[in-house]
Parts: structure tokens; C-alpha cells; sequence
């Protein structure tokens, strides 16, 4: 990983500026609206959700929903934004290409999102890539990552396993490390997806200011001010603090607020915790069904999020909400997403919360809300497993 010291500033210029430069490798992922998840969203209950918070189920926010597709990104997910971004300035920084550092290679530990990500970005520059895996980590996590041409280096499941293992490549091979997260162009990186969203929103609803004659129904939510031009709020889940840090980057200055999502199960609502108590919280163990939010905030992603308060707080619901928001993805939407991915849906719907603050502070104007979906990799196997189980969790409860 390039320097620290080395870095652009954590500002939304320097953001734009990482969108310039990994513009050739990524897709602008698409932006899509569901007028019958804004309904469901705009109803007191939305349904049958947990109602995750303090209120009683009855806040009737007016909500517009939109929603930034990473699920389509390359690798399918937003990780190869930062992946690419990192490459991208080791590729800059003063004497790493002339001392042989593309041909030592990169190196991190992840079973996840990141491991692939980073093998693509590698592979695409033609540098080795080094990833450290747990020996237990599922077979196609496992294919996918050979697939994308990285050299797969397996460890004990442990943290302190997994970064002996990641020392032990990096001494071999003076291969440099390239971390998930906590670094500031991963962040810078990360934060691309937010400048996009912005602007794909705020030209869809030019658009929609054009079409004549069409009146927007009051009780769905879709009752947009004449002139709009931007979203209110974005939703994004957090596990490092990555790009949930980088999107509060991209909406500095802006006026658009930033909120963090979390699951609540076993305590992964970590950043939640930390924010409000002013304390990092630096170790989570839980079995959340969202795999990709099991890791606690880095210490560089906090700087954001809550030492520069440029997140305005977070929102965490329950397992059974964050199977509902998925199965309401593929439903309604017609996407598939991983479970990460619908938290910030299952906050939107079901986190009473976040409803009340909605339609107490946007009234009858109501709110345009972006939430990230932020991968979509879960086989099919996997899915119709958390579907038949919430089929029969819902059986039993009749």
C-alpha cells in the first residue's frame, strides 16, 4: 500500500479526483427506483417488519427511495473501487515501479469482497497478488479468487493467524500490504460510488421535472418538490468504515446527510455503540447473517466518521429485517444482493427510529433517500436457505 503519509487529503476533491484516475477500471453502476418500495417505505408498519427502535411502528415518513446497484460492479461489489484506487497510487508513489515493486506484488488477508477485488485490480496490472484465506473459507470464495489469478495462501481462521501468515508472504516476496479499509486510498476509492450516486440521482429527477403531465400520488411517497435537485439523505452499511467513511467524503459540503446501517445481532452494531459513546469499539465477534459487516470501524475511517462528525449517526436492525429488505430486493427489484447490502433497505422499512426522525424533520415535503447496495455475492443456495428459513420462522409464529 502506498505510504499514508503519501496520500491525497480525506476531502471530496481528492475523491473526484480518485474517480479520474480509476475511471478506465470500474463501472458507473446503475441507479434504480421502486415506486412500490417508496409506498411500502411511506406506510405506517411498512408491513411487517421488527419496528428496530424506540418508536411504536406508527411513524408515517414520506420517503422516496433510489438505490446505487454496486451489486453490479466488477467483482460485484463496490470493493473493487478501492482495490483499483489502491494499485493506482502505489503504481504513483516515487520509486515503487523503478525499485521493482510491481514484480515483489501486492499482499492482503480477506476472505471476502476485497480478496477478489484486489486480485482483479493486480491482475489487470499484470502484479502478483498475494491473498492470505482462511483454510475453512467457503470453496467458491475460494475458486473465485484463483479464478481472478491471485496466488491463495491459506491460514488458521484467527486474526493473529491470518496476519502471521500475511508477514511471513510479505518477508518471502517484499510483496506491499494492501488493507480492506483502514487506509485513506481505499477510502478515497470507496467514496466514488457516492460522487456518482449524486449525480445519477440529480439527473434522473431533472428528467422527471420535464415529463408533462404526470401527478405524483401523495400516498406512495413519489410526491417530489417541483425542482429538486439532490438527495437528502444516503443510507450505507458499515463494517470497516470504508466506504461508508468515503460516501460522507463525497457528500461534504453538499448538504446531504450521511447515516450509517448496521446489523444488531451479537453485538456487530460496533460503530453504533462507538459513535455514541465516543469510543471505537476495536473487536467484534458475532454470526450476523450480513457476513460482510462482522468487522469492527478502522481507526482512519473513524477519523471521518466521528471525529470529523461528517457522518450524522447510525441505525442498526435485526436479523429477521435484514432477510425481509433482501427478499424484497429480488422481489421487487428484481436484483439479488447480499445480505450486507440490505441493511440500509431493512433501516428505510423497518427501523422505527429512523422512520420517526424522517417524518418529523422532512414533514410533508418528505425525504429522498439513496441506500447503497453495496455487492450481491451470495450463491443461490445460500439465499434459498435464508428464505426457507424466514418461510419457517414466520410459519411457527402463526
Amino acid at each position: 500500500m502506498a505510504d499514508p503519509s503519501t496520500s491525497p487529503p480525506l476531502t471530496r476533491a481528492s475523491v473526484a479526483a480518485a474517480r479520474e484516475l480509476i475511471r478506465p477500471f470500474v463501472h458507473r453502476t446503475p441507479v434504480v427506483s421502486s415506486s412500490s418500495l417508496s409506498a411500502l417505505a411511506s406506510t405506517p408498519g411498512s408491513g411487517s417488519g421488527s419496528a428496530h427502535g424506540s418508536g411504536n411502528g406508527r411513524a408515517k415518513p414520506k420517503l422516496r427511495l433510489w438505490f446505487k446497484c454496486e451489486n453490479f460492479q466488477k467483482v460485484g461489489a463496490f470493493k473493487a473501487r478501492g482495490a483499483f484506487h489502491a494499485i493506482e497510487r502505489l503504481k504513483l508513489e516515487p520509486g515503487w515501479l523503478a525499485g521493482g515493486g510491481a514484480e515483489r506484488g501486492v499482499v492482503t488477508h480477506s476472505s471476502g469482497n476485497h480478496a477478489q477485488a484486489l486480485s482483479l485490480a493486480a491482475r489487470e496490472n499484470g502484479i502478483p497478488a498475494y491473498i492470505v484465506m482462511p483454510s475453512i473459507s467457503a470453496p467458491p470464495k475460494i475458486a473465485a479468487t484463483k479464478g481472478y489469478g491471485a496466488n491463495v495462501v491459506f491460514s488458521g481462521s484467527t486474526s493473529v493467524e491470518r496476519e502471521a501468515v500475511t508477514a511471513k508472504v510479505i518477508e518471502e516476496t517484499g510483496a506491499r500490504l494492501v488493507p480492506p479499509y483502514d487506509h485513506p486510498d481505499i477510502i478515497l476509492g470507496q467514496g466514488t460510488l457516492g460522487l456518482e450516486f449524486q449525480e445519477q440521482v440529480a439527473a434522473l429527477m431533472a428528467e422527471e421535472d420535464e415529463k408533462p403531465g404526470i401527478e405524483k400520488n401523495a400516498k406512495s411517497g413519489e410526491n417530489k418538490p417541483k425542482g429538486k435537485r439532490s438527495l437528502d439523505v444516503i443510507l450505507a452499511p458499515c463494517g470497516g468504515g470504508g466506504m461508508l467513511s468515503g460516501v460522507a467524503l463525497s457528500c461534504e459540503g453538499t448538504g446531504i446527510r450521511v447515516f450509517g446501517t448496521e446489523p444488531s445481532f451479537q453485538g456487530a452494531d460496533d460503530a453504533k455503540r462507538g459513535y455514541e459513546s465516543g469510543v471505537r469499539v476495536e473487536a467484534v465477534s458475532t454470526l450476523t447473517v450480513a457476513d460482510g459487516l462482522r468487522t469492527p470501524v478502522g481507526r482512519v475511517p473513524w477519523s471521518v466518521i466521528y471525529e470529523r462528525r461528517l457522518v450524522s449517526g447510525f441505525f442498526s436492525v435485526e436479523e429477521r429485517d435484514i432477510k425481509r429488505a433482501l427478499r424484497l430486493a429480488y422481489e421487487r427489484l428484481k436484483v439479488v444482493i447480499e445480505p450486507s447490502a440490505a441493511v440500509p433497505l431493512a433501516v428505510a422499512l423497518y427501523n422505527e427510529d429512523f422512520r420517526a426522525m424522517v417524518e418529523r424533520e422532512a414533514g410533508d415535503d418528505g425525504w429522498d433517500v439513496g441506500i447503497v447496495f453495496s455487492g450481491g455475492n451470495v450463491s443461490l443456495d445460500a439465499l434459498g436457505k435464508l428464505f426457507a428459513e424466514e418461510d419457517a420462522a414466520s410459519e411457527v409464529a402463526k
